[in-house]
């Protein structure tokens, strides 16, 4: 997928700074808004999952861990 123009509003003493630094606030703004979305979209999956989770952690809780008899550690 290609690279979009977008528009964001930002602090001026931030953006003065980031320049100073010689800063790519570019790609430090996708990076960011990369994290951001990943953490979001692992938020949205543990919720949306939280009840197969919860069963699995009872599950593991009252018969052990599957082929733990095989472990050779």
């Amino acid at each position: 997928m290609g690279r979009v123009k977008v528009n964001l509003t930002l602090d001026a003493d931030i953006v003065q700074t980031a320049r100073d630094l010689g800063l790519n606030m570019s790609r430090l703004a996708e990076a960011a808004i990369a994290d951001a979305t990943k953490s979001e979209r692992n938020r949205l999956w543990r919720l949306e999952n939280s009840a197969a989770i919860e069963q699995y952690i009872t599950e593991v809780e009252r018969e052990g861990l599957a082929l733990t008899d095989l472990r050779s550690f």
